[in-house]
């Protein structure tokens, strides 16, 4: 997405935490947040040394950006992470659940339980506990969660099941914090089509890569559900398709 076709956000003072920030969503996230002005607390359980990384740390001159380093599917973990951020940066306005992982190619009888547990746990539980953790404060600022769901978690299909129903569980999970926190917090999530990233690449080497969507148009959509702009909006399942 170019430049002249994001909308501007402004997010001065505000401090946002985005999960899975070393993968290609969620370092497009955390560059989005910081080009925007927030303080930026950039939660992954791959550091930013590791050569999986995708996350850049170099200073900017309108934002700070912190690295916190967490298992996001261990509660302890999770708890002690977001007092950490609360007593470093005193808040949080926003809440960015992209950290996540696809596996597929098994009908459901042929899955094996480890597999169908590490969607659960990276897909869907730490969306839940990020989000228990993170309410209270989000409810003193009246601030917003965005989280990442699919294009493929509307209905059943072949092959990836287990990873449909955990993004659904997204979606679900999105729904009744929206309707729990009516008026205080807005919860919505966005469903993406096939992501170019380079693990996508890789994976679809001969699928239609100019048809998949970009870090950085989600990324845009996730800014803009944290936006003022969208004060009347929660509950909404977003779709960011690209041009699939």
């Amino acid at each position: 997405m170019s430049p002249q076709h994001t909308a501007d956000v402004d997010f001065t003072d505000r401090v946002a935490i985005v999960t899975g920030a070393s993968g290609a969503l969620g370092s497009a996230v955390v560059e989005r947040f910081r080009a925007d002005g927030a303080t930026v607390c950039a939660v992954d359980i791959v550091t930013p040394d590791e050569e999986d990384s995708l996350l850049e740390q170099e200073p900017a001159e309108t934002s700070e950006l912190e690295f916190y380093e967490a298992n996001l599917t261990d509660e302890a973990d999770v708890s002690a992470v977001i007092s950490q951020i609360v007593d470093d940066h005193g808040r949080i306005d926003h809440l960015l659940n992209i950290a996540g992982t696809w596996r597929g190619g098994d009908p459901i009888e042929d899955t094996d339980l480890d597999e169908f547990e590490l969607l659960l746990d990276v897909n869907l539980k730490s969306a839940f506990l990020m989000s228990k953790y993170a309410l209270p404060h989000l409810q003193d600022s009246e601030g917003s969660i965005v989280s990442v769901s699919a294009r493929a978690a509307l209905e059943g299909g072949e092959g990836d099941g287990p990873y449909r129903i955990t993004k659904a569980g997204i979606k679900l999970l999105t729904e009744t914090l929206a309707a729990e926190n009516r008026g205080t917090v807005r919860a919505n999530c966005v469903l993406p089509s096939v992501i170019d990233t380079p693990m996508n690449r890789e994976m679809m080497a001969d699928a239609d890569h100019d048809s998949w969507v970009e870090p950085g148009e989600i990324a845009s959509m996730m800014a803009f559900l944290c936006s003022d702009g969208a004060a009347a909006t929660s509950g909404a399942a977003v779709p960011v398709y690209g041009e699939a």
